[in-house]
């Protein structure tokens, strides 16, 4: 003996299509518009370093390295941190006088949304310029703007890059 579907039950999986239709439309409107990282680097004087936090959307550094490596990538798998690692590294540079200056990682935490992440840098002998070369999702994302916040005692100043503008540099008299 079979049974018919009855109107309820056809009514039934109408409204749970369209449900399921609304949802996923919110989902996508819910999608933020906005790009943007920023980072803070402080000159500590007493220590001779530079101490180094960028703050980056979760969701944008991963979709960028699933982009990269054509997977799957999330916080479970092993190689996460490390993963964001090398892409930071090749993606954030300081220079003075030609050279290269080399940050260490020491370490990132995921705070809700955002991936917060360390670095340090020898800053002995410092003086300006510094060149800061920034070039963090901005190819996954050409609308993505990243702020610098540099602070070196009294001295402060801010930079903008974004996808035309990647490298800037702190003078005396910025």
């Amino acid at each position: 003996m079979t049974t018919q579907p009855t109107k309820s039950f056809g009514r039934q999986i109408v409204l749970w299509l369209t449900a399921t239709l609304m949802i996923g439309v919110a989902a996508s409107a819910a999608a933020h518009k906005y790009f943007f990282a920023i980072t803070d680097i402080n000159h500590n004087q007493s220590a001779n370093s530079f101490e180094i936090i960028h703050q980056l959307t979760a969701h944008d550094i991963e979709n960028t390295i699933a982009e990269q490596r054509n997977i799957h990538f999330s916080p479970e798998l092993p190689e996460y941190e490390a993963f964001i690692q090398e892409y930071v590294e090749n993606h954030f540079h300081l220079q003075m006088n030609d050279a290269q200056i080399k940050t260490n990682w020491v370490g990132l935490e995921i705070v809700r949304d955002k991936i917060v992440i360390y670095q340090e840098a020898s800053a002995n002998q410092f003086f300006a310029p510094l060149v800061v070369k920034n070039q963090l999702l901005v190819d996954t994302y050409p609308k993505q703007i990243n702020t610098v916040n540099f602070i070196s005692g009294k001295a402060k100043f801010s930079l903008t890059f974004n996808n035309s503008q990647r490298i800037a540099t702190i003078n005396n008299n910025n």
